[in-house]
């Protein structure tokens, strides 16, 4: 029988979303394995998730102002050598290298928490609340060489509710994100999704907006 798919998960802080993938590999709705946890950032609480379970993991720090490009190469040659077949970012706060991207096309996935392609980048949270919209949620996309900008595959979505706080709803839309990263993750480890010529393609059909998930 063929080895599952391994794929990286690549953190800076606390792995939530790693945990969220880890649990959907363990109980068979990932048809992958998690070949390598990668870390910018030595302390990051998630690496205590990694240890936990016995997934591999290693540290690649970038420190401010270095070259990314360099630590981009890095990180391939990294990944290659694990036989990585494609890449989740699960809270990592760094910007990958063009070049980067473009070694890994239709390979990277991102989860991202905001209805993209509203509130690219950081603090969706207090940008909702301070715009007074009546949805907010997640959106997991392909990674393109521009932030936040690839094209979406499924987003979660749920309304704002009157007295919610950044707190609140940042709790909330990462229970989303749980749900509908180990979705898309299976969908890309089972063959289901692919990236062709910018398209988004799920069970062998063009998607014309991404798949939505809403809760209330």
């Amino acid at each position: 029988m063929a080895e599952p798919p391994g794929f990286a998960v690549l953190i800076s802080g606390r792995g939530s979303n790693l945990l969220a993938l880890a649990t959907a590999v363990a109980d068979g709705r990932i048809p992958g394995r998690i070949a390598l946890v990668v870390s910018d950032q030595p302390e990051a609480g998630g690496l205590d998730h990694a240890r936990r379970l016995g997934l591999p993991w290693t540290v690649l720090p970038l420190a401010r102002g270095a070259d990314r490009a360099a630590w981009g190469r890095e990180l391939d040659a990294l990944l290659q050598g694990r036989a990585v077949e494609f890449v989740t970012l699960a809270g990592f706060m760094r910007i990958l290298d063009a070049d980067f991207v473009r070694r890994w096309p239709g390979r990277l996935l991102n989860i991202h928490p905001s209805l993209l392609p509203a509130h690219r980048g950081l603090h969706t949270h207090r940008r909702v609340l301070e715009a007074g919209e009546p949805w907010h949620g997640c959106t997991v996309h392909f990674v393109s060489e521009e932030l936040d900008a690839g094209p979406a595959v499924i987003q979660g979505r749920l309304p704002v509710r009157p007295g919610d706080s950044e707190e609140s709803l940042a709790a909330r839309v990462q229970l989303l994100e749980h749900i509908i990263y180990p979705r898309a993750v299976s969908w890309l480890a089972a063959g289901r999704l692919a990236l062709l010529d910018g398209v988004v393609w799920l069970d062998g059909r063009p998607l014309t907006a991404p798949v939505i998930e809403e809760l209330p």
